[in-house]
């Protein structure tokens, strides 16, 4: 039965699921499991949850549009916030709360001083496809307080002897055209199997220009937080399997991702009040411009027959380094008042982890499934002033070790699952001393640590061939940013055991849904309601200008739905809708009474689409999206608002005698708006309209 929330297989990361529709929010069928990356070997197993699998043939149709992988999950999924495209995911949530980015399964975020650049870590050419697991749960860890989004690697050919080549070049440019607008990109990658080793390997390079808005207004650039427009990307990537006989085989992946800003235009202010959205001018920036560096090494081993179960290790290390832009400091060395020191920080990034799991089906001889596992990790951060040579963030290190076990049990068209996580943690910091901005203060240092159990139950009733209800309850956690309070540290006598509070945020994912697929409609429709007693929420304070980490009682709540019909020989329609309401417990009495700000939750939001197959060589895809408008209230008076739009996006492929052409433009209409982000943060900085119409062609072939 084809199943849209199957069962957490979603939540262990990367599966070989097959996506049968053709609309982002995938419809899956029989689940087969991937040997390398996921956890749980049974098309049915975890927690029933809702998943979304955007497969090879989704994204090629996207990227036709878009290089942005944020931008490709917000056409795609109603509940993921709207991209700001920029090199910054600061400000995007799925289902009002952070998700986990993982490559292959390896975690790319890095919660212990979150610097919101984990969306850019990998070029999509390299991908295959993308899980995203709607709602926290614990089964991989650290970060998925708002569920996971997991990228998935090109693999090599399944049969012996084939080999593959892919290759695409591609431009887009705005419409009018400008001469500074062009952007480019070409990819290379190969595949081949020979006996018992299989090799894919490749290289990709991007360049964007500037970007221009429906009036014909370029962009704002970020200069501190990064931006795609104005940059260049390069990705090197390798991936070798080794079947070392029998049901075992080893495999090793690599990859190296390089984003970097160019720095040739300075961002002029706009104005909130007049409705005037901020510009980009050529100049030079005062320090070098930001940029990405990801590195990661993977090694993955499985064995389908120890002692009558099912093997996954999994070792992985990521060398991570995210350079922002400069920003002045007034007085920083609190020698010359009224001074101006120009500097700018790096977050640099070091994870070690294992992942270890064991599973057996029909154990004690009963229809019951069950793996058993231990995840390891160890995560370094730090964050430095390049130019005084100082850390803004003393190297914090957190490890954790975390046992789990999961159950699958069977009962007819009935199946029930349920299973624990354990994390003991500890953070390791040693003493440091503050900025001289921050007075230079002595802290002491500490290793604070916590200890949490965290469940998860549900169940899976086939109540037809085509229908299906299920029912869950999981729990995520993460970390606050600790970061943000280690680094402004301004009183003297302080020590981290005393001003970290290293309690998880736990967030708590309740969810009823039901699927629907006959052939020729497909449905589904899922309730949630997360809550977290002592949550992380990045609230503005007007007086510092910036955002900083409130842990306050939160409560969030929604509706996720789509249907989609085919009808006749090569059309296909679809309608999806997202509803999401969160409030926080600002006045601390217990009560929520405030509602989330824009940085924190995603608009209301649909999205249509309808394909159509013209020809055998001809095929379009034409998508709506419409965020709808929000107020926001704190004790009852609305103290924000913003004003929804929509967005017309047309794709269209064309098969050539050698290879295909690909053809988008994105805001067909030139729709002129403000993004979500800039109406919802109140900066005249960040006040920056949305990308206007944009012509993109690619031509792709694999040979």
């Amino acid at each position: 039965m084809p199943r849209l929330s199957v069962l957490a297989l979603a939540v262990l990361g990367a599966l070989s699921l097959p996506a049968l529709a053709d609309d982002g929010l995938a419809v899956l069928d029989e689940v087969t499991v991937s040997a390398s990356t996921s956890r749980l070997p049974w098309s049915e197993a975890a927690l029933p949850n809702t998943i979304t699998v955007i497969d090879r043939a989704q994204l090629e149709q996207q990227l036709a549009l878009t290089n942005d992988l944020s931008q490709v999950l917000a056409n795609l999924i109603p509940a993921f916030a709207p991209s700001r495209q920029k090199m910054t995911s600061f400000g995007e949530s799925l289902r009002g709360r952070q998700p986990l980015y993982m490559v292959d399964g390896v975690p790319q975020s890095t919660p212990l001083r979150d610097g919101s650049r984990d969306a850019h870590t990998i070029d999509p050419a390299m991908v295959e496809r993308i899980e995203v697991i709607h709602g926290a749960n614990a089964l991989q860890g650290l970060g998925a307080s708002g569920g996971i989004i997991n990228i998935i690697t090109k693999r090599a050919p399944r049969e012996d002897g084939d080999t593959w080549h892919d290759v695409s070049l591609g431009a887009s440019t705005a419409l009018p055209t400008e001469d500074d607008a062009t952007g480019t990109r070409a990819s290379w990658l190969s595949g081949t199997r020979r006996g018992a080793v299989d090799f894919v390997g490749g290289a990709s390079h991007a360049t964007e220009g500037l970007h221009y808005d429906g009036d014909g207004r370029a962009l704002a650039v970020n200069g501190v937080q990064g931006d795609l427009m104005d940059s260049k990307s390069t990705n090197l990537f390798a991936k070798l399997g080794v079947d070392l006989g029998g049901d075992r085989r080893l495999q090793f992946t690599a990859s190296h991702y390089a984003l970097d800003g160019d720095g040739d235009y300075v961002s002029v202010p706009g104005s909130i009040a007049t409705g005037t959205p901020a510009t980009s001018v050529r100049g030079d920036l005062p320090l070098d411009p930001p940029r990405n560096r990801s590195t990661q090494v993977a090694a993955d081993y499985t064995d389908r027959d120890l002692a009558g179960g099912y093997l996954q290790a999994q070792l992985y290390w990521v060398d991570f380094a995210a350079r922002y832009g400069s920003s002045p400091w007034v007085d920083f060395f609190r020698n010359e008042p009224g001074s101006i020191w120009q500097d700018q920080s790096q977050n640099v990034s070091e994870k070690f982890g294992g992942k270890f799991s064991w599973s057996r089906a029909d154990l004690f001889g009963l229809p019951l499934q069950a793996t058993f596992g231990l995840d390891l990790a160890r995560d370094t951060t730090y964050q430095e002033l390049l130019e005084a040579g100082l850390d803004w963030v003393p190297e914090t290190t957190y490890r954790s070790t975390s046992p789990f076990v999961q159950l699958q049990y069977a009962v007819g068209d009935l199946s029930l699952v349920g299973g624990l996580r354990h994390e003991r943690g500890e953070l390791s910091v040693d003493d440091y001393v503050t900025l001289p901005v921050y007075g230079a203060q002595a802290v002491e240092g500490g290793n604070p640590e916590t200890r949490e159990t965290l469940p998860n139950a549900g169940f899976v009733w086939q109540a037809t061939d085509a229908l299906a209800f299920y029912g869950s309850y999981a729990e995520g956690y993460t970390v606050a940013d600790i970061g943000r309070v280690l680094r402004a540290i301004n009183r003297p006598g302080q020590s981290v055991e005393n001003l970290v509070d290293l309690s998880p945020v736990v967030a708590d994912n309740r969810e009823l849904g039901l699927d629907y697929d006959d052939g020729r409609w497909t449905a589904h429709l899922a309730a949630y309601w997360s809550d977290s007693d002592l949550g992380s929420l990045l609230v503005y304070d007007p007086v510092a200008d910036n955002y900083n980490v409130s842990r306050q009682k939160t409560e969030i709540r929604g509706i996720e739905g789509n249907v989609a019909l085919r009808f006749g020989s090569g059309d296909r329609i679809g309608l999806a809708y997202a509803q999401t309401e969160g409030r926080y417990d600002r006045d601390q009495d217990g009560a929520v009474d405030t509602d989330l700000e824009g940085i924190n939750i995603s608009p209301d939001r649909a999205t249509l689409f309808w394909e159509r197959a013209w020809t055998g060589g001809v095929a379009t895809r034409l998508q709506a999206s419409h965020a709808f408008d929000r107020d926001f209230e704190r004790f009852g008076s609305r103290v924000a608002s913003f004003d929804g739009y929509t967005t017309l996006d047309l794709q269209a492929r064309v098969a050539l005698p050698l290879g295909t052409l690909s053809v988008g433009l994105e805001n067909l209409l030139g729709e002129q708006y403000v993004t979500y982000y800039s109406q919802t943060t109140p900066s005249n900085d960040d006040y920056v309209a949305g990308r206007g119409r944009v012509l993109s062609l690619a031509w792709s072939h694999r040979f």
